[in-house]
């Protein structure tokens, strides 16, 4: 099947140009490192960074091929690496420079150090600030960002339905956008029943998305209709319907660790015994060194969630905590995601 990875990567690349201005101009990793390896949190210590943009950072230069882990665990330069160090009387940092005053490589020092914008009234494209509105309660905001995610969701739905749990019962595609994974999941299981949970505005959207979508697939449209829910709340606050398969789709890489253990809990507690989450996103190696595209991804989260890409390390470590167990599997899908699953124990 074709990928369209190309597509995506070239659109995210900017993220590795923006990282890598700001670790030689504004935040001198490679200066810090020309001394000697570091582990992460004394790398972090000495540029008075936060654990998620450190975890944004530095997987990405690894990636880069600019920094490596040593037999003890801990960062070092890469031979290439040492060209973007004044220890080296020839090197590239003048070179690099030349981008040091680009308004995308200013931005992305602003929230490198200081794990979010200053102001923080500019707020977050996804995600709800505190006790502030979402933004995704706002019709036009809701729209625009939804739409703009259609079109991913629609390629790589028939691939995810078919990778994930196929079973009579109920799926919970939670802050499930536009559906798109629960339309083709449940033309797959003509048994089954679903709920899409999401916000108000985002589910009118995805209530005209499956309007069109029954259009595609006339002859099933009477028995999608019947067996389809759209269910608005708040997964944060409301109380979660039970279900046998909950999908999570690019839905933990929005939120910060201390989120998304919670949010693994409640997860939990919605699924039926021996029933299944399923989570589809990118992740990071466990090695927390790449890939790159991977972590162009991250950094563009960053600038516009509370979260990151996470690893399947950490995820499963979420789900263990939650009392889940995950498996082993790693399913990759397109666009450089993937599924991973952890299955609730019997009681």
């Amino acid at each position: 099947m074709l990928d369209l990875a190309p597509i995506t990567r070239i659109l995210r690349a900017k993220a590795s140009s923006q990282l890598l201005v700001a670790a030689t101009h504004y935040l001198p990793v490679f200066e810090e490192l020309s001394q000697g390896a570091l582990s992460i949190p004394e790398l972090q210590e000495r540029l008075h960074l936060k654990d998620r943009p450190a975890l944004v950072l530095f997987p990405a230069l690894c990636a880069m091929g600019l920094l490596e882990y040593d037999a003890a665990g801990k960062l070092s330069l890469t031979e290439t690496g040492k060209y973007l160090t004044t220890a080296n009387t020839t090197n590239l940092l003048g070179y690099v420079g030349l981008e040091k005053d680009d308004p995308g490589v200013i931005r992305m020092v602003e929230w490198l150090q200081n794990d979010g914008p200053v102001n923080t009234n500019q707020g977050f494209s996804y995600v709800k600030d505190e006790d502030a509105p979402s933004p995704m309660d706002e019709a036009e905001t809701a729209r625009f960002f939804t739409m703009a995610l259609a079109g991913r969701a629609k390629f790589l739905s028939p691939l995810v339905a078919d990778k994930i749990t196929q079973q009579p019962g109920l799926l919970l595609d939670v802050a499930g956008g536009t559906g798109y994974y629960t339309y083709q999941w449940l033309r797959n299981n003509p048994t089954s029943r679903a709920i899409v949970f999401d916000r108000p505005e985002v589910l009118k959207i995805a209530a005209e998305l499956f309007t069109e979508f029954c259009q595609d697939h006339p002859a099933e449209a009477t028995s999608l209709q019947n067996r389809l829910t759209f269910m608005p709340g708040d997964m944060l606050t409301d109380e979660l319907p039970v279900a046998y398969v909950l999908l999570a789709a690019s839905l933990f890489h929005d939120w910060p660790v201390e989120t998304c253990e919670k949010l693994a809990v409640k997860f939990a507690k919605a699924l039926k015994p021996n029933g299944s989450l399923w989570v589809h996103d990118a992740f990071l190696n466990d090695t927390l060194d790449g890939p790159l595209a991977v972590t162009d991804y991250s950094a563009m989260l960053f600038l516009g969630t509370k979260g990151r890409c996470y690893s399947r390390k950490e995820y499963r470590s979420w789900f263990t905590k939650a009392g889940l167990v995950p498996t082993t599997d790693e399913i990759p899908t397109l666009l450089d995601y993937g599924l991973i699953a952890a299955i609730k124990p019997r009681e």
